[in-house]
Formats: structure tokens, sequence, C-alpha cells
């Protein structure tokens, strides 16, 4: 596709081997994006970004400056992730040892990955989830779920809208929940299963 044709935008200076990208989306200034890359409609990839072969992103989704999405890795639509945010695909690394099979990483809708945050290869980030700026992400993080520090542990939960949600207490004799309104006027339910949207 030329660049008279194509109805996407990919700076000068940016290196890019793949002509899978959805209308509307932005790859700016020292990416390298290498062949077999998917990428939806309405994503910004911002400068000094890397992404290797067979990674898969999705619509409307913000790939902040200095980051590499790795062989294996799957973004669902509508995520974010913060500036130098890590990620990996080799559970057991070594100089010189190829893999075999990446262990793949799956961030599912909504997610957002803050500045700096490590998630270790292998991993799922529930949709709408949000890891906060340095957090080390060593398990699987629920929907709906906020995750703080290093490793990182769920501290609570936030809305679509990324503001945390209040505590929802639930009655310890029946086990009955409690619904919860974020600010923003969305309503969910929490229990032990976790988060439900009622809205």
């Amino acid at each position: 596709m030329t660049d008279a044709t194509r109805d996407y935008f990919v700076h000068d200076t940016a290196l890019v081997a793949t002509d899978r990208i959805g209308a509307g989306t932005r790859i700016w200034a020292f990416c390298n994006i290498q062949r077999d890359v998917t990428i939806g409609r309405d994503c910004n990839i911002c400068d000094h970004c890397s992404i290797e072969p067979n990674v898969v992103v999705g619509d409307r989704v913000t790939v902040k400056n200095g980051v590499s999405l790795w062989d294996g890795m799957t973004i669902e639509d509508d995520v974010f992730i913060g500036p130098n945010a890590v990620f990996t695909n080799d559970v057991f690394p070594r100089s010189k040892k190829p893999l075999d099979q990446p262990d793949r990483t799956l961030l599912r809708q909504g997610a957002t990955i803050g500045a700096n945050a490590v998630v270790v290869a292998g991993r799922v980030i529930g949709r709408w989830a949000f890891i906060g700026a340095g957090a080390v992400v060593t398990r699987d993080a629920g929907d709906f779920t906020l995750w703080l520090g290093n490793p990182a542990r769920p501290v609570g939960y936030v809305c679509r809208c990324a503001r945390r949600l209040p505590v929802a207490y639930e009655d310890e004799v029946t086990g009955d929940s409690r619904s919860v309104t974020c600010e923003c006027g969305l309503e969910y339910r929490i229990d032990v299963d976790g988060v439900t949207e009622l809205s």
C-alpha cells in the first residue's frame, strides 16, 4: 500500500514491515513494527516502540513511548499501556537459548498498564483491570481489579472510567453482596466472585 492510498499514518522515521494496520492508526517516530503484526483501528503507537512478529493489537489501543511488545502477546480493544511498561515472553530466559514457543500474555479489553509496570510472561490481565505505575505483576489480574506494589497485589476495584470504586462490604452471615456506584454514575456489584456491572 502506498503512502497515498493507506488510511493510517506512519512517521518518516518508523520501520513498518506489516500492512495489517487499521484505519486511523498512528505510528510515531523511531518505531519498529515487524512482519506478521496485526494492529487494529484508531490505535496510537508512540515514539520508540517495538512490536515483534505475531503480536495482535486490537482497536483503540494506546501504546505510550518506549514499550516493546513481544511475540506471544495479544492486546484486546481499548487497552492503555503507559510509558516504559515492560513485558516478557520467556519465564526461563537464557542468552542464546531460542524459544520453541513464547509464553503468551493477554491484556483483556480496557485494561490499563501503568508507567514502568512489569508484567511477567504468561499472565492474563482482566477486563478493565488497572495495573498501577511501577507494579510488578507475577500472577493473573481479575476483571476490574486494581494492582499495586512489588510483587503486585490486588488492593481494590476500579470502574470502567478508571476511578477506584468505593469499598463494598459483603454480609458475612448471608453472603449477600452490596452494590456500589462510581462517582461517574456506573453501578457495580462486588462479591466473592468479583465484580459485576449493573449499569
